[in-house]
């Protein structure tokens, strides 16, 4: 789940308690205030495909909404930004100042704002799945049961014994059974996600891990899955991951400022690279949330984003064993008011979240440092269930 580079040296928020919030914004270690002419969080004017509209139109308490910055500041969060849309519309972002450590560069303070990009680490696997969703749109792969050993005929001498049953809907949902371990410090032997930043043949590696469980039998996180999706589709499209995503999917939505990085052997990261301001990647959000559709054209078919999003395996292991996963997207729910409320989210080391609540046309989006942290993406899951949703005043 991570590309661990050296921890951050974490800030406080302490401040922010001593600050009023109805109304106006809360400022604590560089948490910027509004322009005295504009609402609290009243979405910048960019011209990059969103609607934008008053928390209020949209059916939602903004004077609530305000209080955000203060409830982050109570938990000492590291979050870098909130953006929420509400029916289709920009209802609400901020941005916060704060150290962060973006892929490959040194460690520096950042005034975050509407047009900064963001790492999105994991979240990236959930845009790769709707990158093979459309390959196989495109006739590009035939189905998601193509067996993965058909796209690596170079690899076969290497391959563990196994590999012949494993096919892409087995990456998709992380039950190839292959043995895969990246919980343990990246710098443990034992770790398996730095062979893919460091080895010659990244590829070479996954393929030779052993087969400890029957497909379909044994969930276990496993971003080596995703990066063989990667290198799948840039055999099929003939093209790198990042042009053919370019193409198909972010020119779709109106996104041109993004970046897909790289390891350090150069391989392309499909599970963790991808960096994007975050109203953009709320587009990924909204996307989901019109079953493939921004405005009126369908760019990811809305029978793989059905297919994406169904429980197929409890995560268990991560965020407590609560959540299911489907198609390399997060399912899980929310205590609010008193009401069991259901979402799907793409989930990033540090607190990367992008949370769609279809009940209630709802998608939030989060930026954050909270890399190697126990409360990793808390801060996130507390606004949502404690401001966001009761915000919503229309619910039925």
């Amino acid at each position: 789940m991570r590309n661990r580079f050296s921890l951050l040296h974490l800030f406080g928020a302490g401040l922010v308690l001593a600050l009023t919030v109805l109304g106006t914004d809360a400022r604590a270690d560089g948490m910027t205030p509004p322009q005295q002419d504009q609402p609290c969080g009243s979405p910048a004017a960019l011209d990059d495909g969103w609607a934008i509209a008053t928390p209020d139109s949209a059916g939602m308490d903004g004077a609530r909404l305000c209080g955000i910055a203060a409830r982050l500041g109570l938990r000492s969060s590291e979050v870098h930004s909130v953006v929420v849309a509400r029916h289709g519309k920009l209802v609400f972002e901020q941005y916060f100042a704060g150290i962060d450590q973006p892929w490959g560069q040194p460690e520096a303070r950042i005034e975050f704002t509407a047009t900064t990009r963001h790492d999105m680490r994991s979240a990236s696997k959930s845009v790769t799945s709707l990158l093979v969703g459309i390959a196989i749109d495109r006739k590009l792969i035939a189905s998601a049961d193509e067996l993965v050993v058909k796209f690596f005929p170079e690899h076969q001498p290497a391959k563990s014994a196994g590999w012949d049953a494993i096919t892409l809907r087995h990456l998709l949902t992380m039950s190839s059974g292959i043995k895969w371990d990246e919980a343990l410090p990246w710098n443990d032997p034992k770790n398996d996600e730095p062979h893919l930043a460091f080895d010659a043949d990244p590829i070479g590696y996954v393929l030779a891990r052993p087969i400890v469980a029957p497909p379909d039998t044994l969930w276990t996180y496993n971003g080596g899955g995703t990066d063989l999706l990667g290198n799948i589709l840039e055999q099929v499209a003939g093209k790198p991951l990042e042009a053919f995503a370019r193409e198909t999917l972010f020119q779709p939505l109106g996104i041109s400022d993004l970046e897909w990085k790289t390891y350090k052997n150069g391989k392309i990261a499909a599970a963790a690279g991808l960096r994007l301001r975050p109203r953009d990647a709320a587009k990924i959000g909204q996307l989901l949330l019109d079953h493939g559709r921004w405005k009126e054209r369908q760019i990811v078919p809305a029978d793989w984003i059905a297919q994406s999003i169904v429980p197929r395996f409890q995560a268990v292991g991560y965020f407590g064993g609560t959540l299911f996963y489907g198609y390399q997207w997060w399912m899980g729910r929310s205590l609010s008011d008193g009401k069991e409320v259901k979402w799907v989210g793409a989930f990033g080391w540090g607190g990367q979240r992008i949370i769609i609540v279809p009940d209630l046309d709802l998608v939030m989006m989060t930026t954050a440092a909270q890399y190697g942290q126990p409360k990793e993406g808390l801060a996130a899951m507390d606004i949502l269930a404690n401001i966001i949703i009761p915000a919503v005043r229309d619910a039925h």
